[in-house]
């Protein structure tokens, strides 16, 4: 009985345990691919040389782009230090005045 029980408990669990094996095994041959495509373009210089001048292209293509984006993430990052600053401040003086 016992066993049975066991038995259907392993099968209940198989369906979820099945689905986080092919994701991990999944996840396992794109790392190995990855590792292989890398070891193929070390041993290329030529094949470094091309992919870093596509690289240059590209950034340079879409420069304007990447500069407006990059400014509007260093704009909210101020944005966001300035209200921290202001909330802080507003914690400290609510202290200040408690404590009196």
């Amino acid at each position: 009985m016992a066993h049975s029980q066991g038995t259907q408990m392993m099968q209940g669990m198989g369906g979820s345990m099945g689905k986080e094996m092919v994701k991990g095994s999944v996840a396992t041959a794109t790392v190995h691919t990855g590792g292989k495509l890398m070891k193929n373009i070390a041993k290329h210089p030529l094949l470094v040389f091309g992919l870093g001048a596509v690289a240059g292209f590209l950034v340079y293509k879409y420069r304007k782009e990447i500069i407006s984006s990059t400014t509007k993430v260093v704009d909210a990052g101020k944005d966001f230090v300035l209200q921290q600053k202001e909330n802080l401040e507003d914690i400290v003086a609510e202290t200040k005045e408690e404590s009196l």
